[in-house]
């Protein structure tokens, strides 16, 4: 291992194009909005921009984490936008290309502004550029830690996992957005990090199973007898529950907060959590409770201001 643990995040860069609105609006409805934002995001690059910023502090200080960024843009003006932003918080671009003809992925999100609840349209376009054939092994310097959703092809994710597997690199998996996985992504993931509707589609539960601690016990459960080695399942303002498979396991509230954009909370408790992952001397000392209170705290951060990448905390702001 490298003096700094090093955390590759593979996955998605996309241009958000947020508007703020007073409601949701109906079917047929238009609506003028109370604000407009352009801002980079995509899960992938937020994850990422979210591992950097939590690493160090805003002056800038050295990280506590080397972070890489893998994945693709468009041949078009966000493209440089996205990398840019990523680079401007640390993280290296090297793994992440721009090819001629494609598009850079956008995000059309609509923001209720009275709850801060966020609906969101994707648009992948050069995501999905990203092939099995990139992925037959993970790119060097293998990581200690890799990340992914499923904002780019679930066939690459699932080569990607392979070769992480071959490899022995731990993986946390974010899979949103929520399709059906077959038995082996499970198998041997050192981390699955879910949300309520990700967590029910993905054990073919009702959503009311986890509407108790009984029955988030037995989802978690169903996701341990998988293979997966820690599990967690963020409620929103219910809390987090967490289970690992040497017997840990319990519910944790919400940090108390004023909610102003919920874009990107995921994504802050995803990064938070990760560093704490790659922070542990080994896999049995890593203390899943702590490491869910302290992305509690940055998610709080993050849901109290507007916009993505721009509203994750510095390490000196917790």
């Amino acid at each position: 291992m490298a003096s700094r643990p090093r955390i590759t995040v593979l996955g998605s860069l996309n241009m958000d194009l947020v508007s703020y609105v007073p409601h949701h609006p109906l079917p047929g409805e238009t609506l003028t909005s109370n604000g407009f934002n352009t801002s980079p995001g995509g899960k992938g690059a937020n994850q990422a921009v979210a591992c950097a910023k939590l690493s160090r502090t805003s002056q800038l200080t050295e990280p506590l984490a080397d972070v890489a960024m893998i994945g693709a843009v468009g041949h078009d003006a966000y493209g440089p936008a996205l990398k840019e932003s990523l680079a401007s918080y640390g993280v290296d671009v090297a793994g992440v290309s721009a090819t001629e003809g494609l598009k850079t992925g956008v995000a059309v999100i609509i923001v209720d502004e009275p709850s801060g609840q966020n609906r969101i349209v994707l648009s992948p376009e050069a995501n999905h550029s990203l092939r099995p054939e990139h992925f037959a092994q993970l790119p060097p310097p293998l990581p200690d830690l890799l990340i992914m959703q499923l904002e780019i092809p679930l066939d690459s994710v699932l080569q990607a996992l392979s070769a992480a597997k071959s490899a022995s690199v731990p993986v946390l998996l974010n899979p949103a957005p929520a399709i059906e996985l077959p038995p082996s992504a499970y198998d041997g993931l050192a981390h699955l990090v879910v949300n309520e509707t990700e967590a029910a589609l993905l054990s073919a539960q009702p959503e009311s199973e986890l509407d108790h601690l009984p029955g988030l016990r037995r989802t978690a459960d169903l996701f341990l007898q998988r293979g997966v080695r820690n599990v967690i399942i963020t409620l929103g303002g219910r809390g987090v529950y967490y289970a690992s498979k040497n017997g840990r396991n319990g519910l944790l509230p919400a940090e108390k907060t004023t909610v102003v954009d919920t874009t990107a909370a995921g994504d802050t408790f995803v990064g938070s959590y990760a560093l704490a992952a790659v922070g542990a001397a080994s896999e049995d000392e890593f203390d899943i409770e702590a490491a869910v209170k302290e992305a509690n705290r940055a998610a709080a951060k993050t849901v109290a201001r507007k916009g993505a990448q721009v509203s994750i905390p510095w390490k000196d702001e917790l």
